[in-house]
């Protein structure tokens, strides 16, 4: 690498659930004089001051709004849960045009007890139903497939190629797949997936952290990246082979981290991603 390329964080996205015990505006603050360029936005720091308002902030700041997070869990049990759930996506929608993003990132869910037959069918339904207004709107949709071990109740999408194959039912420009090392890295065809993910042009963002060994919490324990097994480099250059140019967002869910002074662990994450992403 050059020296450029060795303190080049032009890319680096942040998530604010990273440094979670951040509010909204110190996060921003904070990013943009570390020399972040991208945050990602989640739901619950919208609330005090709004999507307007946040996004006003964000842009005078100097950083790019990459994404919401997030929409999605669709299923339920019964047709009033999941009318919620159209109901809100419909209104997350809203809030990433108001924030100044074009992407949704959606976590399509599953329902304990339920089949996961029947909550991929309740998920495609989901995903019609919102699909013409977030259409109206000029929002992108990433469904983000998880680990396997969240299939009980956080989604019911768990590879690649399930997540491509949802698209392909859509064919539609406006949905497409969020590649997160964390879910994806122990796949096998986790390359050709991506490659077909890349070739209909529907990668529409990607996410960075570290697998630990042990993990102490399988949502929770989430590492800095070069402190884990994920060979993140590597998957880094599948994702960028496919032509994908947009941002590398670290996502860290971390009861450890987030006990820490985030001043440094801000500073460690930039260390991290110049390192060893």
């Amino acid at each position: 690498m050059t020296a450029s390329e060795l303190n080049d964080l032009s890319r680096l996205c942040i998530h604010t659930i990273t440094t979670k015990p951040w509010a909204i505006e110190v996060a921003i603050e904070k990013y943009a004089a570390a020399g972040v360029k991208g945050i990602t936005i989640w739901r619950q720091w919208l609330e005090e001051k709004g999507p307007v308002e946040v996004g006003k902030m964000v842009r005078e700041s100097g950083l790019e709004v990459v994404s919401l997070c997030r929409g999605g869990f669709f299923p339920a049990t019964d047709k009033a849960g999941r009318q919620a759930a159209i109901d809100d996506n419909r209104l997350v929608i809203d809030e990433a045009a108001a924030l100044g993003t074009d992407l949704v990132v959606l976590v399509c869910g599953a329902v304990p007890g339920q089949t996961l037959a029947e909550s991929r069918k309740q998920i495609q339904d989901g995903i019609g139903t919102i699909l013409d207004h977030a259409r109206a709107a000029g929002i992108r949709l990433a469904i983000e497939p998880l680990h396997p071990m969240y299939a009980d109740e956080r989604s019911a999408i768990n590879t690649m190629k399930q997540a491509n194959d949802f698209c392909d039912l859509f064919q539609d420009p406006m949905i497409g797949v969020a590649v997160d090392v964390y879910h994806l890295w122990w796949d096998p065809d986790l390359k050709q997936e991506i490659q077909r993910c890349g070739k209909a042009d529907r990668l529409f963002a990607f996410h960075i952290c570290d697998w630990l060994t042990p993990t102490k919490d399988l949502l929770n324990d989430r590492g800095l990246m070069g402190d884990g097994c994920i060979d993140i480099r590597e998957i880094r250059g599948w994702v960028e082979n496919t032509g994908f140019n947009g941002f590398n967002e670290v996502e860290i869910f971390s009861d450890s981290w987030w006990q820490k002074d985030q001043d440094q662990f801000l500073e460690s994450i930039k260390k991290a991603y110049l390192n060893d992403s």
